[in-house]
């Protein structure tokens, strides 16, 4: 005979309740890439403070492992792709390729697995939203700066498709990743506090609006001609001999027969040592820019005589100007520098040049020189810098010059046909809203687009072609408070709001 009361003792309710939380994190994962991901993901983590409230003698004795079991159903899904970098690129084993994924998911879990901890932290009330936000919003912080950070796949970047958008060229990203949370508990708390959270979302539907009336950028000049060359080279060739050759033939002759203002080929687009590039190459796309006026820019791999050192650059050649060159400064972990005691992992792959050399963090903006007009300045990055939006605000706060434009070079042939090079492209929407300023984006197999002032995206070319995009860009000149003030305000508020929150505790 079945035994109802032993099988019921022997049900763990706490299970279901993990593997809850795992299948909301991947749903909300899975909601950024849809059209309007940045308005859905807030219901869905509503649902995931409604399913931690369900178990009270349970889940609240284990926020931290609730809150790891949620952020690896989101940073497995969001992050997935890069097993294709480990394993079909890198050629590490497969095992070890999904182990590596998983590791760096539960890493980056931590940082929400210390925000949902959090609510043992505080007294229940109709304030606890608040300090759930601003608990948030300092790991948030945390995680794109410790081990030199990794904040990809935060709640931000989907609010470019979401209500929140608004609030980046003021507060910048981390305070969309504040609303998001504090709405989303709201929400969850709507029934218990109907007319606070009804106001206070009224509210904040009236300052979203009233703050997309402002701009602080404008435009300056005439429309730059721009193009964008995308090789869609497979990365399997890229430091291959013949592969090498291929990319430089093509992407060269490309810019040789263009007429525009502004011509811009991706990252590692000659894929071989500046100083050890066919006789005669730089030199003939020099004269090319000095009898034509156009302005170039292209990816090599940069190497100086003294120290010898490899580096990721941008290298520009303008009329009659020396070569403009621009080093990476924020570099991947393990793709081009090694951590201390990690040379074994790196071994296991079969890529080369994978500890480069740092570039400074003041370094200049590349100067577009223009016919009988103004000169055009753009901040220039190379693939992940585009995720870190407080360094690139610095550079701008700091640069003498000023910045009109943005330019991003990019290569993720490393991640195949996945989702990265559109969790890339909302990263860089939500940098041109932070700056208020235009963006171009050259990439190798996608994805290349133009992005407008308030993050919209104005042209693109279609991923995994070789083509180019020819278009017309309007430069913008002016600084944002997010430019101006960077993190510190909300860094600021949310600090402030959780010693107000630790106090209240203590009190009551």
């Amino acid at each position: 005979m079945l035994d109802l009361h032993s099988s019921k003792d022997r049900f763990n309710p706490n299970a279901l309740a993990f593997f809850t939380l795992f299948i909301l994190g991947a749903l909300i994962a899975l909601a950024a890439e849809l059209p309007y991901g940045g308005w859905i993901q807030i219901p869905l983590l509503s649902l995931v403070w409604w399913r931690f409230s369900l178990q009270n003698q349970g889940l609240r004795k284990h926020y931290l492992f609730s809150g790891m079991v949620f952020g690896l159903g989101y940073f497995v899904v969001g992050l997935w792709w890069l097993y294709i970098s480990l394993h079909d690129v890198g050629g590490m084993n497969a095992l070890l390729s999904c182990a590596a994924v998983f590791l760096l998911s539960a890493y980056v879990s931590l940082y929400f697995s210390v925000a949902c901890f959090s609510l043992h932290c505080f007294k229940y009330s109709r304030f606890t939203g608040l300090f759930l936000a601003a608990s948030w919003v300092v790991s948030e912080y945390l995680r794109g700066e410790l081990f030199t950070g990794f904040p990809w796949m935060g709640l931000a970047e989907s609010q470019v498709n979401g209500p929140f958008a608004a609030m980046a060229p003021y507060f910048g990203g981390l305070a969309c990743t504040f609303l998001v949370v504090y709405v989303s508990w709201q929400i969850f708390q709507l029934k218990k506090y109907v007319a606070y959270t009804t106001s206070t979302l009224f509210l904040l539907g009236c300052i979203m609006v009233a703050a997309n009336q402002w701009s602080f950028t404008k435009p300056i000049g005439e429309p730059v001609t721009v193009e964008l060359i995308q090789g869609n080279f497979s990365q399997s060739l890229i430091f291959k001999p013949e592969g090498v050759l291929q990319q430089i033939h093509f992407y060269s002759s490309t810019m040789l027969q263009s007429n525009a203002e502004l011509i811009v080929a991706p990252e590692t687009a000659f894929s071989w040592p500046e100083n050890n590039l066919p006789n005669g190459l730089l030199e003939s796309l020099q004269s090319f820019a000095n009898s034509t006026g156009s302005n170039l820019l292209f990816g090599v791999i940069g190497r100086d005589p003294k120290p010898q050192e490899f580096s990721n650059r941008a290298l520009g050649l303008s009329p009659s100007e020396n070569p403009y060159r621009y080093d990476k400064n924020h570099l991947v972990p393990f793709g081009e520098f090694i951590p201390p005691g990690f040379h074994w992992f790196v071994n296991a792959f079969s890529v080369p040049l994978s500890d480069f050399a740092r570039g400074g963090n003041a370094q200049e903006n590349f100067i577009i020189h223009r016919k009988n007009q103004d000169p055009v300045y753009a901040a220039v990055t190379i693939c992940y810098e585009d995720v870190f939006g407080g360094e690139l605000a610095s550079r701008i706060r700091n640069n003498p010059k000023p910045t009109n434009l943005l330019i991003n070079l990019t290569n993720l042939a490393w991640f195949g046909k996945s989702q990265a090079p559109t969790q890339q492209l909302r990263l860089s929407q939500l940098r041109s809203l932070e700056t208020g300023l235009p963006a171009l984006r050259a990439t190798n197999t996608g994805i290349t687009a133009v992005l407008g002032p308030d993050g919209k995206v104005l042209q693109v070319l279609p991923e995994f072609i070789q083509g180019t995009l020819s278009t017309r860009v309007q430069a913008y000149t002016g600084k944002t408070p997010y430019v101006m003030w960077g993190n510190l305000p909300i860094l600021s508020i949310s600090c402030l709001l959780l010693i107000w929150g630790l106090i209240r505790h203590r009190r009551f």
